[in-house]
């Protein structure tokens, strides 16, 4: 099981008071959705994924993002971008950002 970051723990917390935001799982990850969508999950590797949908959607660019790939013989998750853990400061405004994305698309 991964181990919580204290980041993606506050995160959690702030968002899960809005309405329809749970804690969920993503790939055996624990996520963060809306009506039962995920938007967000700490990887196992200790890094945060956000669905943005499309690159365009990031909300800071100087920040080091990749798409998200947990596999070895597919291409990425399309839509999805994973920030460092080394980056965890920005992570809320990643996780605000993919949240706004998920209620006004619902996808």
């Amino acid at each position: 099981m991964t181990n919580l970051h204290p980041t993606f723990i506050e995160i959690l917390e702030s968002l899960c008071s809005f309405d329809g935001v749970h804690e969920g799982n993503m790939m055996s990850s624990p996520a963060i959705t809306l009506s039962g969508k995920v938007f967000a999950f700490q990887s196992k590797k200790g890094n945060m994924v956000f669905k943005f949908g499309s690159i365009e959607n990031l909300p800071n660019r100087s920040i080091a993002v990749t798409e998200f790939n947990p596999f070895k013989n597919k291409g990425p998750l399309r839509g999805w971008y994973e920030v460092h853990e080394d980056d965890h400061q920005h992570w809320q405004a990643f996780a605000n950002v993919a949240y706004e994305l998920m209620k006004s698309t619902g996808r």
